[in-house]
């Protein structure tokens, strides 16, 4: 399943990293923080990889 914003490509990115130990979990803000709980480190990769041309910076909900 792609992103669907930058927004949440770039909290998948920062959560897929903290997964594989690069950067500290206490450095996760927001939806970063619950990514990494709830999601496996193939999804994160799947959510960071999407492309981001044409992807609006947030979504409404």
């Amino acid at each position: 399943m792609p992103a669907k914003s930058k927004a949440q490509q770039k909290a998948a990115g920062a959560a897929l990293s903290a997964k594989r130990g690069e950067t500290p979990k206490s450095e996760l803000k927001g939806a970063s923080k619950q990514m990494v709980e709830s999601m496996s480190e193939k999804q994160l990769g799947e959510f960071a990889s999407t492309k981001t041309k044409g992807k609006p910076q947030h979504v409404s909900k």
